[in-house]
């Protein structure tokens, strides 16, 4: 309501005396005028400008009017021909400041979370012969515009289209070009068309318009003839409010008001009201009669529901532009709810939270009190009780942004800290919690006064949000936006007046900003009193104590003291003499003891990195003492009285916090320190579990409050010295969660690699453990066993015990990352699935679980992992999951494994234009048999578990699929996870069910579940949220009946009319949900007695076992290396104040899962695949090979003084003459290549290539350099091998296995038997033999170096690793390469860029310099000269002949010595280099496939090898043959010399993707008119000249990417065809498009082709023949004649849709083309369901041949000379295929899918591709196959 002196309305003219324009300003050309029709002053607004010509009330944008009246009147008139806008500033009851616009200059709706803008559009009426014609026209405003009274009701303005609470009016602008009366403000609604003495007279129930605002009407004349009323939001008093829904027919223009269209009008104050979309409807406070006519109005009026879709005819009435198709997830801003809202009845809470409620679909919960959670309900309250039904009860987590803000209160009994977007307030003794709710991300700075009243809170995405709390009751008093564009400090001055904001703006400079804070509590605002922007750093900023306009700042290399004054923020620096260089992380205030001096006067202590502490004095602006602090010594040794200030490496101090008589102090080593002021002694010293990120001593001093980036909070008490936990947390999202009955424990795992387990009643950790090499993924506890399972993305299955903690048992039965575990209830068995799509089942009722059987292929690997995608029925007999595709689910017996039920879920919503996949499922209580399945249209379908019937479905309001689902066990509530809310359904509703939203994360939530006792709710996401479920158990209760099936779900007769099937692909006949045959399981060998569970597959390249975790041992077994440390690579890292979790480890031979890779981009960058088929040499030779392998990482050699060049392209070797270009080409490797290396003689190459489906281990060949045949074939790692290298004697070769691997292998070169296997136990990126002798080498990895020393014993070699850390000033933390220089150095690159320089000799590391911002992953020295490439793509030169000078002086040594000599920018990543022995000259490669000549001596490159770096999308011809061109979906056209396959143009479209090339045929012209037509992403054609090298037309005639084009036979007509079965008909002269053709809309052309005829051939006229193949195996077939402009369907082919491809899962393109020696003959492959080429007679009218075809095709061409058809499979294979004799042989080479082969015109050669890779083949006996084509 508003205030009594704006009550009934408030003349905002006259009080705010505009006339005077001295609390309101006015702009341009503003003028009072007087108007005839009113007879009356108004204001006139005109100008070409609408912004530079406007009245704004008030006059200041700090200023606010403060008007609290629903309703804004204003009585204006838009000056013809004109535009015009209005805006306003609303302010919502939580602060925030909304801007909403009204004008003729929007096109159409648009809004954001802080403005909304709607469209003005003008009704005019025309009449024609007698009808009467009524338009809607947007933009200026017509000659006939009249008075209007715009009535705008601010509070449901703000909830429909934003679901915020109307504050009051802060400012209005209104802009040129109108006239303007007055404005009004009022909470009453009154109907401007009825005057009093009418409604007096005709006792009408409506609130008529006060005199001063009623528009003058003449005796005799109605109003409505004069004058136009527009309200909006529109409203009809008698209707509910409704909610904003989705509309099924979206329109082009949103009206308010009347509309062209829509549902039957309704009638309101007077006029008829239609409205386009649905609109939140509110009854006005005050009586309103219902519909009902006008008085005295003349005009049609059409009665309600009389069905006419017409408004009134009034002409030139203007009616404003809502949004018709608004959906719900506008409604997720939050409210603010009076904070005594949870302690009143639900009707009572609903109506002081003034929610709007409609049934089965949403209303609005905004609860920002202490108690109550923001939530958002969509369901009646007569239907769910309670309401709300969920409070936040408690939250485990800290930070989310930052780590650094922790508060204590002043009376320091609590904690306040963020939690991502939550704000906590913890009791230190009770550690009971509230919460402060209210932002929607994540809080990154937090501020409390010094007395505890006001709180304030910044939100991290810029621009930043800041918001005001009421500490002690928890509402917001204000939200604001600030200016700076990403707040990282907050700080109150003393009295909470005045708040200090430190940020970025947009620019990233630093900003400083002073808020007035004193008028929040009394109504008023927050305003900004001073802003300054600085180039300074700043770290740390705070506020002085007694005076609040006085601060301090500091940062690197600066300290600076501040003042407020008159407005302005003024700073000088503190002169810190040789101290400037320090980097200063931190300061304090602490005010002197000393009542003779001024108040201000503090001493200030400021932090460095290096150990060292000023005390500053204020006065005299300089540094008063200097404190060195030094770690302790070793105990037993006496501390210093006084530390000197250069007596050894001092503390790296992060943070400090001063009391009267301590100093405590937080430093990186993780420790927090106590101090006195003098710094004479230590005085307590507490090791933290990471680097310590903030500390603050509480106010008694007697309590220290730590915080550590590890995401641990607690406290030191100081008496006692004790140190107390108060919350650990999670550093990163949690996945998944599992719950424990009996005592009440919470499991959880997490992308930091931890798995917790946390006590539910007291929200404490119990155990942590990490594992360093493998994430955990999924987490599930034993039913009955106090045991634990966790899955890792390794493939491996652990359990431990809880008891015992220790391990039961590792299971590796899996090759892909665990994406799901599952336990009967009943506790028998367990499940557990994978990426790779397997599923494993497990005995656990015994001790020791072991495998029971292993199915492959039956779960889902399109879908994402998620933690609900596998799940167990309550009784334990039935299990059910996503797969084999994502748009089935599967239902096995839990028992046999014998599958029972297969739904597929495509088919669920007919009416739907896409098809659904499932996301998630479970199981409902076994009394019910329901079966839940999320779906991905937002919708929840409940299955009969039995039959797979559709019981019913929940819809949902959000457009996003729901990732987790729970079900009580009364089946009561449902909860459902989607994006960042959880939604509780009230499951027992059958109709219209009803649900509440809560919202509270800031991440997408993972998943949610009841605890077991049903009383509380676990949703986890960013943190870990723990809700109590106010729901009363009801004895009475009992379990809702369950419909039948065929009453409320679809029949079988409603389900085969489905066009879908799950392939995604039109198909005959859909699939009903059946039972199925039980699973086919003989292959798989069930484990024998006593074998503990070892299992093996049949059939399948690998194997696995299962052993119990050995014991931990300080000291690895044979081949383990430790590094340090006793754990190995498995190990898990158990931080203090938690139970010892065992380390375990299993180095198993034949392990093959491959692991993630690590983020150096130094490794193998390989692509899936599969891989099959056997080598031919008999019709094809390979010629050529284009391209590099930029996927390789040290994959090209060159031998200066031989000449001997060599790289990798896929699976193949390329060994390239130099000078003529001749190649030779290896084969072998099953996979591809990684890397190779070639012995120092130069007579051995030695290739590696990764493992695969083919080879379960990864190869290494070696070569015989001067013969070119395969040696040895030598294998031992399982994953992939990163490095190889000879010994400088050439005895040794070292292999260096991958991510996942780490192992280090050495073969003897004279056997090539393996002479050592160590394994490593961490990752390593790289290895290099001593030049100085074969008895030394050296590894970089995570961290360190580790130099490997040799001794012979026999012929087996031992290796002793040495690990020698990385120093922590250089901070490099993965060395990345490394190289050996003069002896005794070792250079050594980092992922971050920096180059450091070991000692061998001495195992240290004396200097390090910046070589690059990126990771380096080359590096190669000779002398005095290092060459460095990275992954900014530059290659740098650097002169290193000092180094060994700096040796001498060790760590002292400086890298100004260093400097680099030139500079070349390549066009992808350095992964290889090669160079002679002086590094004058060399060969780079990149991983844009692409090697480089380099030349330092004249700075130059230039490209030997060009290649695609993405997929090669198609290579077309020119006519003679000369030139090549190939599209790539880089966006770039390659044109190509054909004889000697190098680059000769290349066109580049940025941002976008060339899919498709068509070359102009011989009928053009002459060679020099040739051109190349490329089809994009984007829609559009391009033609480029060739001759020209330049872009001649660009078209656009497809909204959809291009995906298929061809030439017309005379080349002046190009056909393309887009991904939505669109094909256009241009004119390449003019660039018009003159034909469309829309037969194959719905499914992507995968082919079009043209050829000429006889005009009267076939029976149709025409020159040209062409075909259109789609997608959904139709072909069409038409006769053209384009100059005629006629085109004929000549025939329709359509086919059967073919199985998914095993490989992909996708289905195989659909192709044909015509025979060229048959022109009435069509090959098609990719039809039907069968692996088979077709070849179809248009003649006939039939298939008159078919060919059998081991794989379903991928890429098809036909011979022009000899009957040759290359047809390219996913399996790597290419086939070539001779027509005549039908006798057909298979060609490798490839290392994907051959998904494109072309013969060139001449058919002499053919060009495949797989992925980037182009290979030439050379038609053996070309000649003599065409002359017998040919004939006599």
């Amino acid at each position: 309501m508003a205030r009594a002196w704006q009550h009934p309305f408030l003349n905002v003219f006259r009080y705010f005396r505009v006339d005077e324009w001295k609390r309101s300003s006015k702009e341009g050309d503003v003028s009072v005028v007087t108007d005839k029709a009113l007879k009356s002053a108004v204001y006139r607004i005109r100008g070409s400008v609408s912004a530079s010509n406007y009245i704004q009330l008030p006059k200041t944008s700090t200023q606010s009017l403060g008007l609290t009246g629903r309703f804004l009147y204003v009585l204006f008139r838009p000056l013809p021909t004109k535009h015009f806008a209005i805006h306003l500033d609303l302010s919502t009851e939580d602060g925030q400041v909304i801007r909403v616009s009204f004008s003729s200059l929007f096109k159409e709706f648009r809004s954001s979370a802080t403005w909304l803008q709607f469209p003005f559009v003008f009704e005019t009426r025309t009449s024609r012969t007698g009808d009467t014609k009524t338009e809607y026209l947007a933009g200026v405003a017509p000659l006939g515009a009249r008075w209007t009274c715009l009535q705008l009701d601010l509070c449901d303005i703000l909830l429909v289209y934003l679901s915020r609470c109307y504050g009051h009016l802060k400012s209005v602008r209104l802009c040129a070009n109108l006239l303007v009366r007055n404005l009004y403000t009022s909470d009453l609604c009154f109907d401007p068309t009825v005057s009093v003495a009418e409604a007096r007279r005709a006792k009408l129930s409506v609130t008529p318009v006060p005199r001063e605002m009623a528009f003058p009407v003449p005796k005799g004349e109605s109003w409505h003839d004069r004058y136009v009323h527009v309200r909006f939001p529109r409203n009809n008093p008698k209707v509910p409010s409704q909610p904003v829904q989705r509309s099924d027919s979206p329109i082009a223009a949103v009206f308010l008001g009347p509309a062209p269209q829509g549902p039957p009008p309704t009638e309101v104050f007077g006029e008829p009201v239609q409205d386009a979309s649905p609109l939140v409807q509110m009854p006005s406070p005050t009586a309103v009669s219902a519909p009902r006519r006008g008085l005295g109005d003349s005009s049609p009026r059409v009665p309600v529901g009389s069905g006419s879709p017409w408004p009134p005819q009034v002409p030139s009435a203007p009616r404003l532009l809502p949004e018709t198709s608004l959906s719900f997830e506008q409604l997720e801003v939050p409210r603010v709810a009076s904070p005594d809202t949870s302690t009143q009845d639900p009707s009572a809470w609903a109506e002081a939270a003034d929610i709007h409620r409609v049934d089965s679909s949403g209303h609005v919960l905004a609860h920002e009190s202490t108690e109550v959670p923001v939530a958002l309900d969509a369901g009646s309250c007569q239907h769910f009780l309670p309401d709300p039904i969920l409070r936040l009860k408690g939250v485990i987590g800290f930070g989310g942004h930052s780590t650094k803000w922790a508060l204590w209160t002043t009376d320091g009994t609590s904690v306040v800290y963020p939690c991502h977007a939550v704000v906590v307030v913890l009791r230190v003794d009770t550690e009971e919690q509230r919460f402060f709710l209210g932002h929607t991300d994540k809080v990154s700075a937090l501020a409390l006064d010094r007395s505890s009243v006001l709180l304030a809170s910044a939100q991290a995405p810029s621009p930043s949000v800041v918001r005001l709390w009421d500490f002690q009751n928890g509402t917001c008093l204000s939200l604001f936006q600030s200016p700076i564009y990403t707040i990282c400090s907050l700080s109150f001055s003393g009295s909470g007046a005045l708040l200090y904001g430190v940020g970025k703006d947009g620019h990233g400079r630093t900003v400083v900003v002073a808020w007035g804070t004193d008028q929040v509590g009394r109504g008023g605002q927050v305003v900004v009193l001073a802003k300054v922007h600085t180039d300074l750093d700043i770290q740390a900023f705070r506020v002085a104590f007694s005076d609040g306009t006085r601060m301090a700042s500091c940062g690197r290399g600066s300290l600076r003291l501040w003042r407020l004054r008159g407005g302005t923020l003024r700073s000088c620096s503190v002169d810190l003499g040789e101290h400037c260089a320090l980097e200063l992380t931190d300061l304090a205030f602490v005010q002197v003891q000393d009542g003779h001096r001024a108040p201000w006067d503090h001493t200030l202590y400021v932090c460095s990195r290096s150990g060292h502490i000023l005390e500053v004095d204020h006065q005299r602006l300089a540094v008063r003492c200097v404190h060195h602090l030094l770690p302790a010594p070793s105990p037993g040794s006496p501390l210093p009285e006084k530390p000197a200030l250069s007596s050894g490496l001092g503390i790296a101090i992060s943070c400090l916090s001063v009391s009267p008589d301590t100093c405590a102090v937080g430093s990186e080593d993780g420790r927090l320190r106590l101090w006195p002021l003098d710094f004479s002694s230590l005085l307590l010293e507490a090791e933290q579990e990471g680097p310590v990120s903030s500390v603050c001593i509480s106010p008694d001093g007697l309590r220290v409050l730590s915080t550590t980036s590890s995401g641990h909070l607690g406290f030191l008490d100081i008496p006692s010295r004790e140190y107390t936990v108060l919350t650990r947390s999670h550093t990163a999202p949690v996945l998944a969660l599992s719950t424990e009955r009996s005592r009440g424990q919470l499991a959880t795992v997490s992308l930091d690699r931890t798995v917790r387990i946390w006590d539910l009643a007291t929200l404490r950790q119990l155990y942590d453990f990490t594992s360093s090499d493998e994430a955990p993924g999924a987490v599930a506890f034993h039913p009955t066993s106090p045991a634990i399972f966790c899955g890792f993305s390794s493939g491996a299955v652990r359990s431990f015990s809880l008891e015992k903690a220790g391990l039961l048992a590792e299971h590796t039965c899996h090759q892909g990352a665990i994406t799901g575990l599952a336990a009967t209830p009943d506790g028998n068995f367990l499940f557990s699935t994978c990426s790779r799509g397997s599923l494993a089942q497990y005995n656990c009722a015994v001790s020791q679980c072991h495998v029971l059987r292993v199915a492959v292929k039956v779960v889902c690997q399109d879908v994402p992992p998620g933690p609900s995608t596998l799940a167990t029925s309550g009784d334990s007999r039935l299990l059910a999951f996503v797969g084999p595709s994502k748009y089935t689910v599967t239902v096995m017996d839990s028992a046999s494994l014998n599958e029972l039920l297969r739904v597929d879920v495509s088919t669920l919503d007919l009416a739907g234009g896409r098809l659904d996949w499932a996301v998630a499922v479970c199981f409902g209580p076994a009394a019910l048999g329901h079966l839940l399945v999320s779906v991905s249209s937002d919708k929840v379908v409940v299955l009969d578990a039995s039959s797979g019937r559709v019981v019913r479905e929940l819809p949902s309001v959000r457009p996003m699929a729901c990732s987790s689902l729970a079900l009580s066990e009364d089946a009561h509530f449902l909860l459902t996870a989607t994006s960042r809310t959880i939604k509780v359904w009230n499951y027992w509703t059958q109709t219209d069910p009803s649900c509440q939203v809560y919202v509270g994360h800031s991440e997408p939530v993972q998943a949610v579940a009841f605890t077991p006792d049903q009383q509380r709710v676990l949703s986890v996401g960013d943190a870990i949220f723990l809700w109590d479920v106010l729901a009363t158990p009801d004895s009475g209760r009992s379990m809702p009946g369950v419909p039948l099936a065929h009453e409320v779900g679809p029949g079988t007769g409603q389900l085969e009319g489905a066009a879908c099937g799950a392939d995604g692909l039109p198909r005959q006949q859909v699939p009903v949900p059946s039972q199925g045959p039980p699973l086919p399981l003989d292959v798989y060998a069930m484990p024998p007695e006593g074998n503990d569970g070892a299992c093996c597959m049949l059939g399948e390249e690998w194997s696995c076992k299962e052993s119990p975790g050995p014991p931990v041992s300080g000291a690895g077994g044979a081949g383990d290396v430790a590094w340090g440390s006793a754990r190995r690579s498995q190990g898990l890292r158990v931080p203090p104040l938690c139970h010892r979790w065992p380390s375990t480890q299993s180095v198993q031979e034949a392990r093959t899962q491959p692991p993630a890779r690590p983020d150096s981009y130094k490794h193998l960058a390989a692509r899936c695949k599969a891989s099959t088929g056997t080598e031919g040499t008999e019709l094809l030779h390979l010629r050529t090979v284009v391209g590099y392998n930029g996927n390789g990482r040290a994959s090209v050699v060159w031998e200066p003084d031989t000449g001997f060049f060599a790289y990798t392209c896929g699976r193949l070797v390329v060994v390239e003459d130099l000078h003529s270009g001749a190649q030779q080409h290896w084969l072998g490797h099953p996979e591809e290549i990684s890397t190779l290396a070639l012995s120092h003689n130069a007579q051995v190459l030695a290739s590696a290539s990764r493992h695969g489906s083919s080879a379960a281990h990864c190869q290494i060949r070696v070569w015989d350099v001067p013969g070119g045949l395969c040696q040895q074939l030598i294998s031992h790692h399982s994953s992939a091998v990163q490095a190889l290298a000879f010994s400088p004697d050439d005895r040794l070769l070292v292999s260096l296995g991958g991510c996942g691997d780490c192992t280090l292998a050495l073969w003897s070169t004279a056997t090539y038997e393996l002479v050592s296997s160590t394994r490593l136990l961490e990752r390593v990126h790289g290895v290099a033999f001593s030049p100085w002798g074969a008895s030394e080498l050296a590894c970089v990895g995570a961290g360190a170096v580790a130099f490997g020393f040799l001794q012979q014993r026999g012929k087996d070699v031992d290796v002793q690793m040495h690990r020698a850390p990385i120093p922590e000033d250089v901070g490099a933390a993965e060395l990345t390469s490394l190289c050996y220089g003069a002896a005794p150095l070792l250079y050594c690159g980092s992922s971050s860029g920096q180059v450091c320089v070991w000692d061998t000799g001495a195992g240290r590391c004396f200097l390090a310099w910046e070589a690059d911002d990126g990771e380096i992953g080359v590096l190669l020295c000779a002398g005095s000269r290092l060459v460095s490439g990275s992954s900014t793509r530059r290659l740098r030169l650097w002169a290193v002949g000092a180094v060994p000078e700096l040796r001498r002086k060790g760590t002292s040594a400086r890298s100004s010595s260093v400097f680099m000599e030139r500079e070349l920018t390549l066009d992808g990543a350095v992964v290889s280099a090669s160079f002679d022995s002086s590094v004058d000259m060399g060969i780079v490669g990149t991983t844009s496939g692409t090697l480089w000549y380099i030349s330092w001596a004249e700075g130059s490159s230039i490209r030997l090898v060009s290649g695609h770096r993405s997929k090669v999308s198609e290579v077309v011809f020119s006519p003679g043959e000369s030139h090549c061109a190939t599209g790539d979906e880089d966006g770039s056209v390659r044109v190509w010399s054909l004889a000697s396959m190098e680059l000769v143009i290349q066109f580049q479209v940025l941002n976008q993707s060339c899919l498709c090339l068509a070359w102009s045929p011989p009928s053009c012209g002459h060679p020099e008119q040739q051109q190349v037509v490329a089809g994009y992403s984007d829609g559009t054609l391009r033609v480029f000249s060739i001759a020209r090298t330049s872009m001649e037309l660009k078209m656009h005639p497809h909204r959809a990417a291009l995906a298929a084009l061809a030439f017309s036979t005379d080349g002046q007509t190009i056909l393309s065809g887009d991904k939505d079965g669109v094909v256009a008909v241009s004119r390449l002269r003019t660039g018009m498009t003159f034909r469309v053709l829309s037969d194959h809309r719905g499914a992507p052309i995968s082919a079009i082709q043209s050829t000429s005829k006889k005009y009267g051939d076939l029976g149709v006229e025409g020159t040209d023949l062409w075909l259109a193949a789609s997608g959904d195996q139709r072909i069409s077939v038409w006769a053209s004649d384009w100059l005629r402009d006629r085109c004929e369907l000549l025939d329709w082919l359509s086919f059967p849709a073919p199985a998914s491809l095993a490989a992909t899962g996708l289905p195989p393109p659909s192709l044909a083309a015509f025979c060229p020696w048959d022109g009435a003959l069509l090959a098609c492959v990719g039809l039907g369901a069968r692996e088979e080429v077709v070849f179809y007679s248009l003649r006939q009218k039939q298939v008159v041949e078919k060919m059998s075809l081991p794989f379903f095709a991928m890429s098809l061409s036909l011979s022009p000379a000899a009957r040759f058809m290359a047809i390219g499979f996913a399996e790597c294979t290419l086939r070539l295929v001779d027509c005549e004799s039908g006798a057909a042989q298979d060609f490798t080479g490839h290392d994907g899918s051959v998904h494109l082969c072309r013969f060139t015109p001449s058919a002499r050669l053919l060009f495949t591709a797989a992925h980037n890779e182009i290979l030439v083949w050379e038609v053996v006996d070309h000649g003599r196959r065409v002359a017998a084509a040919l004939g006599p």
